[in-house]
């Protein structure tokens, strides 16, 4: 028996649920007893009969090196000798009398899939060179910083010319330059927390205290967590507590019996899923678990963790039929302990780095996700607006001759925007199981596909919230992401696939160094309507704004119908200017540019004094900055010259109006030309009644709202 009167501290923590720091305890270490150096071993099994070491270093003899059971579950040997990566696990005679072979649920290092085993392993000593980017985090809270994920799959982003995964070194040296070419500030890696199949991407782990031996050891991950840091680019770490998988060797019924997983029946299971339901209220699985993630933030240097399905861990009864699941001590469907573990895995969180980021995939509108604890939410920092990714999706699909009827799908998420601190996700589900790529989603031509994607993305930059996207838009692709290859990188052979290519880069550049676009994230006095409501034209306009009243014009065009005298009501400046334009030539657009500065007249439209009239391209978006202040409003007519002057300008005949306006340069707003149509790519269509007015004067207004 070795156990220590020091050691009283970390059981007490441990079985208290408080433990941050069981790695520390718990697992393999390696030390010295009596002058002998060794190994110390821990592992909770409360309900096992007998457990021992097995490995490498005893011919894997379940008799060799028994454990003791030294407290309430917790059972410790020393073994002398042993060496780094020695191949090593458990094994666990259970109550039923079964000998079952586990892995360390606390090991540094596991061997490489289809191998099993844990692996002694030691994390000290490595040297990290990091201090600038701590720093710089600290300096720049995210909340009012620009925040740019690129959402990476290790695994399939490249891949070596023989097919081999490329390892966590040479991946880092690569991917960091990229990362930062691009205008990426930040990568969120999808799991790389050990797991056994392939398939899964990550999310049915088996290690959670150990990087993926896929791609090198722990040491190799953190060389390229530092790599990344050095290069000015952080690291999101998408992180499983809501389930985990039924491998023999893992954490299924671990002694025996359900250990880590609840034990009603009704409560243990996602069957859809085919995995275990941690029981957060079990005080040793809560240990685990935030001990997990206080690992990768301090031993790691991770800066945020994103919590998948937050929802399946919010509710008793999600993806449950009626009957199949157990009601609250208060008869509902919230799962209380869940949720009072989210409220301390955030805290200890912030606790171990107050500038880390907190991210919950909460898919439904459970109330204040990203609020404080202490006044009810569940205290994240930031949550995926997955209300926002599912309507756009939907709109970007339709054919842009019906979006009309869809308008709410770009507008809506204006509703709701700032009761959380949203990110907007462009991620990896939305491009498999049969959804289509990004590229893949939009109607029309390959011209309007490409156009499309451009529109998509300007609309995501402008709209209030950080943002991510899953690696590969940047090339469009039009193939679903497939987890076994690589990304397919002989596309940029393609003209239009570099220019998109180039786009994505610039635009992303362009969003980092433009304060309207994020430093105002989370509250209204970032954003601004100016139209809408025009869905007669897929037009929305608005402008964002940074804290020091700096101001964008965003305007956004969702039809293939290029509008050469778009007027809306605006801001009393003196000119608008053309800052950026999706439709430039150099990334394989039209040219429907704003070459001039665009005037402002005290014209009224939209509730405004003021406007300003614009060329806006097909599926495209300009962004415009207002220069000066607007000339002081001419005197008002007297009342007889402007009654005059009124009733001659309110009934021109319909016959001079056509006469006098252009069909292109002068197309309505509420109307496009058959000609702006033809120019943009799509097949001429005939009106509906509805768009067709009996009168076309030469200043139509471009909406209802005017």
């Amino acid at each position: 028996m070795f156990y220590r009167e020091a050691d009283e501290l970390n059981t007490y923590l441990f079985h208290e649920g408080t433990a941050i720091s069981a790695y520390e305890y718990m697992g393999a270490h390696a030390t010295t007893h009596d002058g002998v150096p060794g190994y110390m071993f821990r592992v909770w099994a409360p309900r096992a009969q007998a457990v021992s070491v097995v490995g490498d270093f005893n011919f894997w003899d379940a008799n060799a090196h028994p454990m003791h059971k030294i407290t309430d579950g917790i059972w410790e040997c020393f073994l002398p000798g042993g060496q780094p990566y020695d191949a090593y696990k458990f094994a666990i005679t259970g109550a039923d009398g079964k000998l079952r072979f586990k892995a360390d649920p606390y090991a540094f290092h596991a061997e490489t899939r289809p191998g099993t085993s844990s692996k002694l392993y030691s994390i000290e000593g490595y040297q990290w060179g990091d201090s600038a980017w701590k720093e710089t985090c600290r300096k720049n809270p995210v909340y009012s910083a620009p925040l740019n994920i690129y959402e990476v799959h290790l695994g399939s982003w490249r891949r070596r010319e023989n097919g081999d995964f490329i390892d966590y070194r040479d991946m880092a040296r690569q991917l960091a330059p990229y990362v930062k070419e691009m205008g990426f500030n930040y990568i969120e890696l999808l799991p790389i927390t050990e797991y056994p199949l392939d398939d899964s991407w990550g999310y049915q782990c088996t290690g959670y205290f150990a990087p993926t031996s896929r791609y090198g050891t722990p040491e190799d991950f953190m060389y390229f967590v530092d790599h990344m840091h050095q290069a000015g680019i952080g690291i999101i770490l998408d992180w499983v507590p809501a389930h985990f998988c039924k491998d023999e060797h893992g954490l299924y019924e671990f002694d025996g019996t359900c250990c880590y997983e609840y034990d009603d029946p009704k409560k243990s299971e996602h069957a859809s899923w085919g995995t275990r339901v941690f029981d957060y209220a079990r005080p040793e699985v809560k240990s685990f678990l935030l001990s997990s993630a206080a690992f990768w933030l301090k031993e790691y240097h991770i800066d945020g963790i994103r919590v998948d399905a937050v929802a399946s861990m919010l509710y008793l009864d999600y993806d449950r039929p009626d009957g199949q699941w157990t009601p609250n001590k208060d008869g509902g469907k919230e799962n209380l302990e869940a949720i009072a573990f989210l409220r301390e895995l955030n805290k200890t969180a912030f606790a171990v780095n107050p500038d880390v980021l907190m991210v919950a995939e909460e898919s439904t509108a459970w109330p204040m996700v990203t609020k404080p604890a202490d006044i009810g939410g569940l205290g994240f920092n930031l949550k995926w607006n997955m209300g926002w990714m599912n309507d756009m999706c939907h709109y970007l699909k339709m054919d842009p001759w019906f979006r009309q009827g869809n308008h709410k799908d770009i507008t809506f998420s204006m509703f709701y925007a700032f009761s959380e601190n949203y990110i907007l996700p462009l991620s990896h589900d939305e491009v498999v199981h049969m959804k289509g790529s990004v590229m893949g989603k939009m109607p029309g031509d390959r011209h309007q596909k490409f156009a499309g994607v451009r529109s998509f993305y300007a609309y995501t930059m402008a709209h209030p919230g950080k943002k991510l996207s899953f690696m590969g838009v940047e090339l469009g692709t039009e193939a679903e992401w497939a987890f076994y290859k690589a990304l397919d990188w002989d596309l940029l052979e393609n003209e239009d696939n570099r220019q998109l290519h180039r786009y994505i880069q610039d635009i992303n550049r362009f969003y980092l160094d433009n304060a309207p676009l994020w430093e105002v994230d989370f509250d209204w006095s970032g954003f601004e309507w100016l139209v809408p409501d025009d869905n007669h034209n897929n037009v929305v306009v608005f402008i964002r704004r940074d804290k020091a009243g700096k101001e964008l014009v965003c305007a956004i065009n969702f039809s293939p119908n290029a509008y050469e005298d778009y007027r809306f009501g605006c801001p009393q400046v003196s000119e608008y200017v053309e800052v950026f334009n999706s439709d430039a030539p150099i990334y394989g657009g039209s040219g429907v540019v704003n070459a001039s500065p665009c005037k402002v007249s005290w014209t009224p439209s939209h509730g405004r004094e003021s406007s300003v009239s614009i060329r806006i391209p097909p599926m495209g978006a300009v962004f415009l900055e207002g220069r000066g202040k607007l000339r002081a409003k001419p005197k008002a007519k007297t009342e007889k010259s402007a009654k005059r002057s009124s009733t001659k300008e309110a009934a021109p005949s319909a016959k001079a109006a056509a006469k006098k306006a252009s069909p292109v340069k002068k197309a309505a707003a509420d109307s496009p030309t058959k000609a702006a149509a033809k120019k943009a790519g799509a097949p001429a269509k005939k009106a509906p009644a509805e768009k067709k007015p009996s009168t076309r004067t030469k200043k139509a207004p471009p909406s209802t709202a005017e």
